[in-house]
């Protein structure tokens, strides 16, 4: 009796044992960025027979609508496999305002598609800063960072958000109209020195997207004045130079090592030619996100023990890799493609299996493969990175 009761108890002190470092494990992988942790725990998604989709139509969803600006989301909801990063697409008709906001699980990267918008952010040591942005440029708030967005001009603007967090969910953000709405006006107005009826007009929920005039053409100092960061959270991204050109597409990259503030999530934008392919290759230290600006791509995932999926992705999807899975993307289009591509990395990594095979002797390839050493010497000699029809790289 003894003994059972004794096996019994190490049984159930390995239960509680094995369920806190679960917990302990799932408490950690809530803190966005940090590759210490990514997939250390096994998915139950992705450890079946067959590999889950990794395909969303974000632009065919309904999202949340405001008159003629909308938001449209893809998180872990709408996208199971997409635990590390989640993305937005928004559009702001001309003189509305993604309210003042913050969001306390995730940072934010975007990429501006068309329009102009401008945006303010303020951070915990009361530096604030104002930046106009255009098609082709990004910009980075780090994780509880106080924002808004705002359309420029007369036309509508749209871009892309990035969130480094798959459960974030940005109709769960906070709203500075929803605080002060559900806050008693006594606390409010011992709070600012002001009476009570100053907050009479104050909206009761929140708004969301506020609407006004448009917003003047260069931009009016905040009430305490200009206190700059010593860190820019504008980055002209498509205004510099490709990281790589090809003939069968071209790169542009930026992680932290060239837009400082940027800790946590790196951005690419690739165009490829009809036919071209980025190779197959895997990232070991993120987790991919893709959406399909423009054309059709045909995604390959690799998972392991023979699975193997393939997605086709138009115009308006979302795409997603998990850390360390094999994949590839293929332009399978008559005309040319643009994807955005996002990391939930500040340093963009990445191992090309071209590049790997490379890095290997002729004959430990032959006795992996089981061929004649002469074939490996017809491979390529470096990264291939994009392959084409015919022709290598053509400027680095």
């Amino acid at each position: 009796m003894l003994a059972f009761e004794r096996r019994d108890l190490l049984t159930s002190a390995a239960a509680l044992a094995a369920a806190a470092t679960a917990t302990f494990a799932g408490s950690h992988s809530a803190h966005a960025g940090d590759p210490s942790f990514m997939n250390n725990v096994p998915d139950p998604l992705l450890a079946g027979k067959e590999l889950p989709t990794f395909k969303f139509a974000l632009e065919k969803s309904s999202g949340k609508a405001i008159g003629d600006s909308f938001g449209k989301e893809a998180t872990v909801e709408q996208l199971p496999i997409s635990k590390g990063i989640a993305g937005v697409s928004m559009r702001l008709e001309p003189g509305a305002m993604r309210e003042l906001h913050w969001h306390a699980t995730a940072a934010e990267w975007a990429f501006v598609l068309d329009g102009r918008v401008r945006t303010t952010v303020i951070d915990p040591r009361g530096y604030a800063e104002t930046n106009d942005f255009d098609p082709g440029d990004i910009w980075y708030f780090p994780r509880g960072h106080g924002h808004m967005l705002e359309c420029l001009g007369d036309k509508p603007c749209h871009f892309i958000l990035i969130f480094d967090n798959g459960y974030f969910s940005e109709f769960g953000t906070f709203s500075i109209t929803d605080w002060l709405g559900h806050t008693p006006k006594a606390l409010l107005a011992k709070n600012f020195g002001l009476p009570e009826s100053a907050f009479d007009g104050f909206p009761k929920d929140e708004v969301y997207f506020a609407r006004g005039k448009a917003p003047p053409a260069q931009p009016a100092k905040p009430l305490q004045g200009w206190k700059p960061p010593p860190q820019t959270h504008k980055y002209r991204l498509l205004a510099q130079p490709p990281h790589r050109v090809f003939k069968g597409g071209r790169e542009w990259r930026v992680d932290s090592t060239r837009f400082e503030i940027s800790k946590t999530i790196a951005g690419v934008i690739l165009d490829l030619e009809p036919g071209a392919l980025r190779e197959l290759h895997w990232h070991p230290t993120a987790d991919e996100w893709h959406y399909l600006i423009d054309g059709n791509i045909s995604v390959t995932m690799f998972g392991s023990h023979g699975r193997y999926r393939v997605e086709t992705l138009e115009k308006g999807d979302v795409g997603y890799i998990p850390q360390g899975y094999g994949h590839s993307i293929e332009n399978v289009a008559a005309k040319p493609c643009r994807v955005l591509i996002g990391f939930n990395t500040g340093v963009y990594e990445t191992i090309d299996l071209s590049q790997w095979i490379a890095g290997n002797p002729t004959d430990v390839l032959a006795t992996n493969f089981g061929q004649p050493a002469a074939l490996f010497e017809k491979f390529p000699k470096r990264d291939a990175f994009i392959a084409a029809k015919e022709g290598p790289e053509k400027a680095g």
